[in-house]
């Protein structure tokens, strides 16, 4: 059955879209920007601030699910510039267990949603304890 996931702790959406969508025991979150969820400003200025942004606002998403960083399968960064890719990756990974990390790709793009620079979605299993 199909759970649509929102937490005020993320940003809304800002269109025809869920924060996140839990078919089952599987949890795809829509891409998160460096959008602040108490303020509704970005966080722009900084690869690394706008990554950290990005990184707790999926970690709002998965624990509105009852998961965490854990329970991430797949992961897919879009940047604007690969030349950014070594502070986001440095980021990324500090919210992540090197030893269990998800499947990943990183994709630069031509553009983003209101101009940030990072812009990350996941795709999460909760396994039976």
């Amino acid at each position: 059955m199909k759970k649509i996931i929102y937490t005020d702790k993320a940003p809304a959406p800002i269109g025809p879209y869920s924060q996140a969508v839990q078919f089952g025991d599987t949890l795809y979150t829509s891409g998160q920007i460096a959008i602040d969820p108490a303020s509704g400003e970005l966080v722009l200025g900084d690869v690394g601030n706008e990554t950290r942004q990005v990184m707790d606002n999926l970690k709002a998403v998965l624990e509105a699910a009852d998961m965490t960083f854990d329970d991430v399968v797949k992961t897919t960064i879009f940047i604007m510039d690969m030349n950014d890719f070594a502070k986001i990756n440095e980021v990324y990974g500090s919210y992540l267990n090197e030893q269990t990390a998800p499947a990943r790709e990183t994709v630069q793009v031509a553009g983003l949603p209101k101009g940030v620079t990072v812009e990350i979605s996941m795709m999460a299993r909760k396994m039976a304890e």
